[in-house]
């Protein structure tokens, strides 16, 4: 059994970690830790894991993890970094979910995340995460860097397209749509139900600390120094990212021809569904790990529709599939309840 830990246990990314955890039949949940928390029932902070989980949420100790085969830590970015160190340290592996160590740029980081990174040499060591990606360095990982939510549901559409240069990347148009658990717990004015409700506005306009994250892995993985604008808008729903992207198609504008290189990158891949001619819903990746991903080309120009759920392919469920490569497991146990051959064949019908 894997014995593994949670930093953040109290959190919406912390919840969907344990459920997940509950579930996969190769893992053993052995500390929930936390710090606003200490001291209360896991299943009093979240009423829905009532019967399944009691355990108290606990002070960060070294003493305890020293035992761990793995440490999740689900916290706001910033908050990361002493408990990566203290892991590593330990020889435990990390997957953290934040911002901290998914950019190598010590300057962007400063820029966008508003603080010093006190870990640079930490940085160096850690994989991104993006699982369909970058399997064979996350599976030799110490640390892990979890993508963020709106990188995810550009990056999977987009990476295919880049690297087989079927689009230009002079200019790329990136338009994204989040749910309010996106920003976590904390409380802010700019949240509460009446600020939100019956409206949508676009936010972090030109500075969304995703801006070089999205950059530095459409370089790395797509080969292509791409230019791009992204505008994230904030929901009135709970979760769910909801991206279109467009680009103008390089030489041909043959349909078959993209579809059949999505199939080359993706025909193995569990969680990616290329669901063309249908528009993908936020309600149909809910609670799921998949990535909906359609495309039109009309004009020379191609719109590509993404979504997934930010909690769970944007977060926990990632996780849980880079946990599996890090420790030789195939990446759907625990995240889905039908076997991998079944899914496969489902989707290839």
């Amino acid at each position: 059994m894997i014995k593994t830990g949670i930093v953040g246990a109290a959190g919406y990314s912390g919840l969907e970690l344990i459920k997940l955890l509950l579930d996969h039949p190769s893992v053993e949940i052995t500390h929930l830790f936390g710090y606003n928390s200490i001291g209360n029932r896991i299943d009093d902070i979240h009423p829905s894991l009532k019967g399944l989980i009691s355990d108290k949420i606990l002070a960060y100790d070294e003493k305890l993890i020293a035992d761990l085969d793995l440490l999740f830590i689900a916290l706001p970015s910033g908050q990361a970094i002493p408990y990566v160190k203290s892991a590593y340290a330990k020889g435990v592996k990390v997957i953290d979910l934040g911002g901290d160590f998914r950019l190598t740029d010590m300057k962007d980081y400063t820029k966008y995340y508003k603080h010093e990174h006190t870990a640079p040499d930490l940085v160096n060591i850690a994989v991104y995460g993006l699982s369909e990606w970058n399997e064979h360095e996350i599976s030799k990982a110490a640390i892990v860097a979890n993508p963020g939510c709106y990188p995810t549901s550009v990056l999977l559409p987009l990476i295919p397209l880049l690297k087989e240069k079927l689009v230009t990347s002079d200019f790329i148009s990136i338009i994204s749509y989040s749910g309010t658990s996106g920003a976590g717990k904390s409380v802010s004015e700019n949240m509460i139900f009446s600020e939100v409700n019956e409206s949508v506005r676009a936010y972090k306009v030109g500075n969304h600390q995703h801006v070089p994250e999205i950059k530095r892995y459409l370089t790395m993985f797509g080969e292509s120094n791409t230019s791009f604008s992204f505008v994230p808008h904030l929901l009135p729903i709970t979760r769910g990212i909801y991206t279109t992207i467009q680009a103008k198609v390089n030489n041909t504008a043959d349909e078959k021809l993209y579809t059949d290189i999505y199939k080359k990158y993706y025909s193995e891949s569990s969680f990616i569904r290329i669901v063309n001619p249908l528009i993908p819903e936020i309600k149909n990746v809910t609670g799921t790990n998949f990535c909906d991903i359609v495309f039109s080309i009309s004009d020379g120009i191609i719109t590509i529709v993404s979504t997934i759920d930010n909690l769970i392919k944007g977060a926990a469920g990632q996780a849980v599939q880079n946990m599996n490569i890090m420790f030789g497991i195939d990446q759907t146990e625990g995240i889905l309840k039908c076997s991998k051959k079944q899914l496969l064949k489902t989707q290839s019908a």
